[in-house]
């Protein structure tokens, strides 16, 4: 592993990364009811912010804004990712190499790993071969740990956020050489902390997930947290509110400072 808490994505050992791979991922419907967050140039203007430690992004993306902001924000380049026209088995296209990456200014790589899923063992493969490639650069490597697809519908029902399943998404990033899991909330702290104790010393870090109320999001964030995570990755969560700024002070106030949700809720209007 890296020493990830000496890596431009970290903060003395937290991370914040604002997500922004939706566009290829979800389509342009995530981007309906703030028109203005269909251009990218609005979320590099917010990923300046001081609480954000890093932004995901896929290449076209990245070469078309990233010099623009290179002295400013610290790029994840998130090398695969699917269209939702997509309808098989969950899989994820391999987008652009780790050295194209580097030669873009990247701080770290970002690559969706689909535990369950009948394409589990090619996607491991390329993996392997990523991670690899960062090493060599010197980079980490966040793993978007997704369990989903065929083994999850049958093995629990389709639950992709079970207790067993959440645990197994940190490990499987251990396992396989990640240097941070970007897994989903399982809903409870003592869920929270399995999975982080699963990872070992790997950093966890929350998915931000849909856009729920401000506390609600706030409040699983700092469960993360109390459960030894070490911060969160969020796109919607963050850009899709009006007070997207005020958003990022709350949560720069949970994950940099350590202060309870209902404290860092001060920070909205």
């Amino acid at each position: 592993m890296l020493p990830i808490d000496s890596s431009p994505i970290s903060r003395n050992g937290k991370i914040l990364i604002l997500a922004y791979d939706h566009g290829l991922e979800h389509g342009p419907i995530d981007f309906t009811d703030l028109p203005q967050t269909i251009d990218p140039q609005s979320i590099f203007d917010l990923a300046c912010h001081e609480a954000v430690t890093a932004l995901a992004v896929q290449k076209g993306i990245a070469e078309a804004y990233f010099p623009s902001y290179k002295d400013d924000v610290a790029l994840l380049a998130k090398i695969n990712g699917t269209s939702n026209l997509w309808t098989g088995e969950p899989n994820s296209s391999v987008n652009w190499s780790v050295d194209y990456a580097v030669e873009l200014g990247a701080s770290a790589i970002g690559f969706t790993l689909y535990g369950g899923s009948n394409h589990e063992v090619e996607m491991a493969e390329e993996f392997r071969l990523a991670q690899e490639q960062a090493r060599s650069h010197g980079i980490p490597v966040v793993m978007w740990s997704y369990p989903r697809g065929q083994g999850i519908n049958e093995k629990f029902n389709g639950n992709d956020t079970d207790d067993e399943v959440i645990a197994y998404a940190s490990r499987l990033a251990l396992e396989l050489g990640a240097d941070v899991a970007k897994i989903k909330y399982p809903g409870s702290e003592a869920a929270m902390r399995w999975a982080v104790k699963a990872a070992g010393p790997v950093k966890v870090v929350l998915s931000g997930g849909s856009k729920v109320d401000d506390l609600t999001f706030l409040s699983s964030v700092q469960t993360v947290m109390d459960a030894g995570g070490s911060g969160l990755a969020v796109g919607r969560n963050v850009w899709q509110r009006e007070n997207a700024n005020e958003m990022l002070e709350a949560l720069g106030r949970i994950v940099h400072g350590g202060e309870p949700a209902e404290d860092a809720i001060s920070s909205l209007t």
